[in-house]
């Protein structure tokens, strides 16, 4: 569970503070999100460089890991997972974007 500080419990009674504590909750919810989309086109990119596909920068730079439409943030999900150490992870893809700097 991600909560904003105090492990998202509403201690105060002060409904600014509440809704600045939700606020602050759904941002930190959305950066995630987007942290996650990130990775995920990072590693997708990744893989087809594996494959022997040419990526063309210009495509990249029209993806984008804000999404705005089919996210489920209190959906099931699965915590198999939950206890286990993630392998270090390098979210860079290995394209050369220099073609998008002149």
């Amino acid at each position: 569970m991600v909560g904003f500080g105090n492990r998202g419990v509403m201690a105060d009674n002060d409904p600014i503070e509440q809704e600045k504590a939700m606020k602050f909750n759904a941002l930190l919810t959305n950066d995630l999100l987007i942290f996650h989309n990130a990775l995920d086109i990072a590693e997708i990119v990744r893989q087809l460089l594996k494959e022997r596909w040419e990526i063309d920068p210009r495509d990249l730079a029209h993806v984008s890991p804000y999404l705005t439409e089919h996210i489920n943030r209190f959906g099931e999900y699965s915590t198999h997972e939950v206890g286990s150490q993630p392998e270090a992870y390098d979210p860079k893809p290995d394209v050369d974007f220099t073609p998008l700097r002149e």
